[in-house]
């Protein structure tokens, strides 16, 4: 079998990590960003093989892992960081331990995902990384964190900086990191292309509509997300606004004008 994760560099420090054996639906990114003085790991991924085994090199400064929020497919690696830091109105979930499996039908249940379950597939890798692996065992192991971020917060890497950015709706805790410098944004499950999940427990249409409306009036330059490829400002723009219209409840106007 190929490894399990793959890694795409995208210049300037940056790599991303993804696990291309696992199904859309959990397929994260993993953001590995370089600085002068250390690095910085955005999210954690499923967990399913230690990034110690499959990434060594990822650890090799120390590298400080952020999670964007409380789900398992950005946080089952988080456990193998020295350091962690997140949202604290996601620190309870990560310490209790997040819902996880890799059975379908039963991970739908655990994160009650209404009709979006429909589309689990009855198991959530198409893939077993070694012989003996049993995905009936898999867990994601509770995570306390080392250091907790509010909106504003910087992040210093020694040559470069990155601003926390609360934005709840996904999870009452989900933050962006924004490169000002670069106008890189790496947005978690904020934003991505593709159609933004609020149903699920812990979140609240009414944070992520004011979200939204935070990310209609962001200058950045690009947006590397917590799933899919990156894309431009334009484009985070319209999935901002079409997100408000979406949400927009009978003779509610969008907050932003269109």
């Amino acid at each position: 079998m190929s490894p399990w994760f793959e890694q795409q560099p995208y210049g300037d420090g940056l790599i991303r990590l993804t696990e291309p054996h696992v199904h859309e639906i959990l397929k994260a990114n993993v953001w590995w960003l370089r600085g002068t003085d250390r690095d910085v790991v955005v999210d954690a991924g499923l967990g399913v093989v230690a990034l110690r085994d499959g990434v060594p090199a990822l650890f090799a400064r120390d590298p400080l892992a952020v999670l964007s929020h409380a789900h398992l497919d950005h946080v089952g690696g988080a456990y193998e960081f020295r350091e962690r830091a997140g949202h604290p109105a996601d620190a309870a979930a990560l310490a209790a331990g997040v819902p996880a499996s890799l059975d379908g039908p039963e991970l739908a249940r655990l994160l009650g995902a209404g009709e979006v379950g429909a589309d689990f597939p009855d198991r959530m890798i198409d893939a077993l990384p070694g012989p003996g692996y049993d995905p009936a065992a898999y867990r994601v192991a509770p995570v306390t964190l080392t250091r907790t971020v509010e909106d504003g917060d910087r992040i210093d890497l020694g040559g470069r900086s990155l601003t926390v950015l609360h934005l709840p709706g996904h999870t009452p805790g989900s933050v962006a990191l924004l490169e000002e410098h670069t106008g890189a944004l790496y947005s978690g499950d904020v934003v991505y292309d593709g159609h933004l999940v609020d149903d699920l427990p812990g979140s609240d249409v009414a944070a992520y509509r004011r979200s939204a409306e935070l990310l209609c009036g962001l200058e950045v330059s690009v947006v590397h997300p917590g799933h899919g490829r990156s894309f431009d400002r334009e484009r985070l723009h319209h999935i901002a606004r079409t997100y408000l219209r979406r949400t927009a409840g009978d003779g509610e106007q969008p907050l932003t004008a269109q």
